[in-house]
């Protein structure tokens, strides 16, 4: 089952998803937001601020948000909470060195909400 196909099912009477994509930077956000908008992923640029697409699937658009990941924007993720209905915390888990890190800012960011 694809990730969208998934999203679907958490919401089967809302026609509108607006989906937040957060993890640490080259975690892999920006390749999985544009894999699933069938996107060219052989250059990806890291994400300065925020990206937005809109796409359609099954009856349902998505508005997926793809928030940066550099150190000096993670105190913004919580600016982009609010009317959020799925947030998926991106880990790059061949990343060994920065699991810990990974781990740490997730916690912050569950402690936020």
């Amino acid at each position: 089952m694809g990730l969208l196909n998934l999203l679907v099912r958490f919401k089967p009477k809302e026609k509108e998803v607006r989906v937040l994509m957060v993890g640490l930077e080259n975690a892999g956000k920006t390749t999985i937001v544009k894999r699933l908008n069938g996107e060219d992923i052989t250059t990806v640029s890291p994400t300065l601020g925020f990206n937005v697409i809109t796409m359609k699937h099954r009856g349902y658009k998505f508005t997926i948000w793809d928030i940066g990941g550099q150190k000096l924007l993670r105190r913004y993720w919580q600016n982009y909470y609010d009317n959020t209905d799925v947030l998926i915390w991106v880990v790059d888990a061949s990343d060994y060195s920065r699991l810990k890190t990974c781990r740490e800012e997730l916690h912050k960011l569950l402690k936020e909400e």
